[in-house]
């Protein structure tokens, strides 16, 4: 009986871990679409689609899914090791590996590689781009028609002013502000809101919402002049992590979930190993490109 229900409770979970797995997998490709317009594409773009996928309803239901599905693929993983371990108490005798993969023997270490490597990269860009005041805005230089540069915040589509003024520091002008406050006989007595908005302060209305540049955050990070080659080949490392993992995990979630056939084994197969090396491959390349970009 208590046989019975460890099988059915390692099922479950194998179940679980299968699923999870394969909804990251969905999340990768669609992640990796995401910032490869880091290379093919414009920080207008780049920044456009980070505004999308953090305002976005859809999207922030999705990446609420993406985090629950991170912690149960993870929480899954060690149990089930954990559980293997004590069904299994005295070790196999050694042999050459050859009945199985590295990969196969390493998910738990190759796992926790990767848990690791998505905490540090949710401080140093997730974490920043929710809460850090210091974030910086998307800008863009003018000449002022007397043979000056000026430095203006850029608003989003649904801004009711399209730019908002910077003075030679790079800041929000007070003088600016308090031009308008003239201007406008008090009307409009305006303040920053929120790191994006400015509101102003005798109606609550947004008169300027700019967004933030995360292209800028993602080139200086991996273009840092004492530590941008250290990130960037810490993150290849991980990526070399993650190939190893899905090269295994791809066609191991099928297996979980009985969908094997002499058909369809062979066709999963070679799709997982495909889907193993080209994401991680293509993630990798992407800090490559920006460090030594010119």
């Amino acid at each position: 009986m208590a046989k019975s229900a460890l099988l059915k409770s390692s099922i479950v979970k194998k179940y679980w871990m299968a699923l999870t797995g394969l909804f990251l997998c969905l999340f990768l490709a669609g992640h990796l679409a995401g910032n490869l317009q880091l290379i093919f594409g414009t920080s207008k773009q780049f920044n456009e689609y980070a505004l999308f996928m953090t305002t976005n309803p859809a999207v922030k239901l999705l990446s609420y899914l993406t985090y629950i599905s991170i912690l149960f693929h993870a929480i899954d993983g060690i149990m089930l090791t954990i559980q293997n371990k004590k069904a299994r108490p005295v070790g196999y005798a050694k042999t050459d590996g050859s009945s199985s993969s590295f990969a196969s023997r390493n998910m738990a270490v190759l796992g926790t590689i990767i848990l690791v490597f998505i905490a540090t990269h949710m401080v140093n860009f997730w974490a920043k781009m929710h809460f850090d005041k210091n974030m910086p805005l998307v800008q863009k230089e003018i000449d002022n028609g007397m043979g000056q540069k000026q430095i203006q915040l850029v608003g989003t589509k649904d801004s009711q002013m399209p730019y908002m003024q910077l003075d030679q520091s790079g800041k929000l002008s007070k003088e600016f502000f308090e031009t308008i406050k003239v201007q406008t006989q008090g009307q409009y007595d305006l303040e920053v809101q929120d790191m994006t908005k400015i509101v102003n302060k005798k109606t609550g209305e947004v008169v300027f919402e700019g967004y933030k540049d995360l292209y800028k955050l993602t080139v200086d990070f991996f273009k840092d002049a004492k530590y941008g080659l250290f990130f960037t080949i810490g993150y290849v490392l991980a990526m070399l992590a993650m190939a190893f993992h899905l090269w295994h995990g791809f066609q191991s979630a099928f297996q979980s979930l009985g969908a094997t056939s002499s058909k369809l084994t062979p066709a999963i197969k070679f799709f997982g190993r495909a889907f193993a090396i080209i994401v991680p491959l293509l993630f990798a390349i992407i800090p490559i490109f920006l460090h030594f970009k010119k």
